[in-house]
């Protein structure tokens, strides 16, 4: 079967949610990629940051194998070694709490919304406030709580209970708090939005005014989280912790998971019957999610994370001093945004037809996010690949 094939199967089968580009991959490993017709790929977005470990680790992947001749899925009216220990592991990584598993980010930040306002119920209080530029999923809830109007046309009238407030400005989330709010969620770099990264002092501010107000922190840390930044988590890089923190992609290690992490003050909100997921947490998801903790762990990732991001930046403003239309570099560890003052797709296309697979978002941003475990190698062989790309846009 080639390309084609498969692109007539979706036509006639596949919903079209989607904006696909023809590109069908068969097996990819690390940050190398092969499709059906047998052309090769440097992945430095590998599947929207899940394959945060790189395609197929070869831990993850022998974890997943072995627990699948063992048990695949068990209720969660039962108790799984798996899943106590990965609970253990998020905790152990983060902050005293308790987790709740579903399997997508969108579910894990569903579960955080309900848990402030199961919080604030008796109370009268029901409001988050989220920012600007923001993306917290695809569900109704979800899609209401993004700050992004595109993504909510033609699902009116929407659930109530958001506001918005502009990302880093924090008078203006001070006038926005009113008698009926509960909670925060933002982003600790707006990734979808365009890599806008929170300040520490904007931080420590939002941290501070939610203990004065009684407001439950959320942070999202779907795309950030499992050593893209630099540490474990991005909120580490702030000296402060959240309340409830969601994470989602890396912590698969390709497999479909979503975690809702609450801190020991509100671990016991989710009272039996007021929440649940299926298959959240199964076995087998959960035997991949610690072979990625261990992978972090035995391969120095973090350590490797923030030296790769140092040298993929410091190549990129190599790039910004040769072509005038690079705006900005914004990074923090293995998050990179590159700012163009020229619509980017036409980069990306290119960059696909050299053999590089990269993201544009909010039109003129390049969103760069290579595996954990890059090499100067690769990173060497990508910005040879985007210099080319920019020699051939400049002329």
């Amino acid at each position: 079967m080639k390309t084609d094939d498969v692109v007539k199967l979706y036509d006639k089968y596949v919903m079209t949610t989607y904006k696909r580009v023809p590109l069908c991959f068969d097996k990819a490993s690390g940050t190398k990629v092969v499709d059906i017709d047998g052309n090769k790929y440097l992945d430095f977005f590998p599947g929207w940051a899940v394959s945060g470990t790189g395609h197929c680790h070869p831990m993850v992947a022998a974890s997943v194998a072995k627990q699948a001749k063992k048990l695949m899925h068990v209720s969660n009216n039962y108790y799984s070694v798996e899943q106590a220990l990965l609970a253990k592991a998020i905790i152990d990584s983060s902050f005293p709490g308790k987790v709740f598993f579903g399997n997508s980010g969108a579910e894990a930040n569903e579960a955080a919304v309900k848990l402030a306002r199961k919080y604030g119920h008796d109370k009268g209080k029901y409001e988050v406030i989220t920012m600007l530029k923001s993306f917290h999923g695809r569900t109704l809830a979800m899609i209401t709580a993004t700050g992004q109007d595109k993504v909510k046309k033609g699902f009116e009238p929407l659930p109530e209970g958001f506001k918005y407030v502009p990302f880093g400005d924090i008078e203006a989330l001070k006038n926005a708090i009113s008698d009926k709010t509960i909670g925060v969620m933002l982003e600790p770099v707006q990734c979808e939005g365009g890599i806008n990264i929170a300040s520490k002092a904007y931080m420590n501010a939002l941290r501070a005014l939610c203990d004065e107000k009684g407001l439950v922190l959320i942070f999202d840390e779907v795309q950030t989280g499992m050593g893209r930044a630099g540490k474990m988590f991005a909120y580490q890089n702030y000296d402060i912790t959240p309340d409830v923190m969601t994470l989602a992609k890396a912590l698969g290690g390709g497999l479909p998971i979503g975690v809702c992490v609450a801190s020991a003050k509100f671990q016991d909100v989710l009272a039996p019957g007021t929440h649940a997921s299926t298959f959240g947490g199964s076995p087998i998801v959960c035997a991949a999610g610690l072979a990625v903790f261990e992978a972090i762990k035995k391969e120095k990732l973090l350590a490797n994370t923030n030296k790769m991001g140092t040298y993929l930046v410091k190549r990129l403003k190599e790039l910004q001093k040769k072509y005038a239309f690079i705006k900005e570099i914004r990074a923090m560890a293995l998050i990179i945004g590159v700012e163009l003052k020229i619509n980017g797709e036409e980069i990306y296309k290119l960059c696909m037809e050299e053999g590089l697979l990269i993201n544009c978002t909010q039109d003129t941003v390049l969103r760069i996010m290579p595996p954990l475990n890059v090499t100067k190698l690769e990173i060497d062989k990508a910005i040879a690949i985007l210099d080319k790309v920019f020699k051939k846009v400049k002329s």
